[in-house]
């Protein structure tokens, strides 16, 4: 029971209608379904969903531990809440690219991006990552074409080849990414403005950018990225290290005072919070489902 009114098929067509737009589309990572009905009520365009958020809400790190059942079932929580449309992470396509590309499309996924690392990734701001070669990453990508059944369902492909084969390579890399069916480039771990314009300069495509904190990207303006000619840009980590150093914070102070009194100024409130999760309109329509089945026993 949900209020959410679009369909998948409907938040696919206005991606690509957003896509096809001017301006660049801001899209913040959700590491969970409440933080992605806050993410639209501010405005933003769409909801990433992150492998390494994933990762790290199940206490692993992002070295390829997490299972397709473990971010398919939290993609389809955080997708089913909202009426943007909902990128996910898809790491290296979980062995099958095939069954993957199936299982996100049919849980209402509006595009995945899947990366050019071996099995064993690493995040991609971290040393000593090792690709497959661009042979291989073109065989998944026209796997992930073949399997999809939607055409709106947008397929990005991802290449961490800047800090492992330099940045003409990337590119070479990413125009038989775009021959091979993808319709998006993600070329990860760019280091400044120079380097994102000549990606936009060499690539006839859409292209994402990842302004990921603490990373290897120099942070930029999403209006910079958007004269520099990108078409998303996305903030994967952001609202979970949000939330995770107000916890800890949280929670040191706790421990230390033995109450939380000094930093009730720093929660969320219990009206927000039923804001937010549209707490009366659910028992609004709870009490009108009760009040006729009463009615109807009678």
């Amino acid at each position: 029971m949900h209020f959410v009114k679009k369909k998948a098929d409907e938040k696919r067509i206005d991606f690509d209608h957003k896509l096809k737009s001017s301006k660049i589309l801001r899209v913040p990572g959700a590491y969970n379904p409440l933080t992605a009905k806050v993410i639209e009520e501010i405005g933003y365009d769409a909801v990433y969903v992150s492998g390494g958020v994933m990762s790290n809400d199940l206490g692993y790190p992002d070295i390829g531990l997490t299972t397709l059942k473990d971010v398919s079932n939290r993609s389809k929580q955080i997708s089913r809440v909202t009426n943007l449309p909902t990128i996910v992470d898809i790491d290296t396509g979980f062995k099958s690219c095939k069954e993957t590309i199936e299982i996100f499309e049919n849980y209402g996924i509006s595009a995945v991006h899947l990366e050019d690392q071996i099995e064993q990734k690493r995040c991609g701001h971290l040393e000593n990552k090792e690709l497959i070669t661009k042979n291989e990453m073109v065989n998944k990508i026209k796997e992930c074409v073949a399997a999809k059944k939607d055409k709106n369902f947008k397929l990005i492909a991802r290449s961490d080849a800047n800090n492992v084969e330099g940045l003409d390579k990337m590119i070479d890399r990413c125009k038989a990414y775009i021959d091979a069916g993808a319709e998006i480039i993600f070329p990860e771990a760019l280091k400044n403005e120079f380097e994102f314009e000549k990606v936009r300069k060499s690539l006839d495509c859409y292209l994402l950018a990842n302004m990921t904190e603490f990373g290897k990207t120099k942070l930029l303006n999403y209006k910079e990225l958007e004269n520099l000619g990108y078409n998303i840009v996305i903030y994967p980590v952001t609202t979970q290290r949000l939330a995770m150093k107000s916890v800890e914070d949280g929670l040191r102070v706790i421990f230390e005072d033995g109450h939380q009194n000094n930093i009730i100024d720093k929660m969320q409130t219990r009206k927000r919070l039923y804001k937010i999760v549209e707490y009366e309109k659910y028992n609004s329509l709870d009490e009108k489902i009760y009040n006729f089945s009463s009615e109807g026993h009678e």
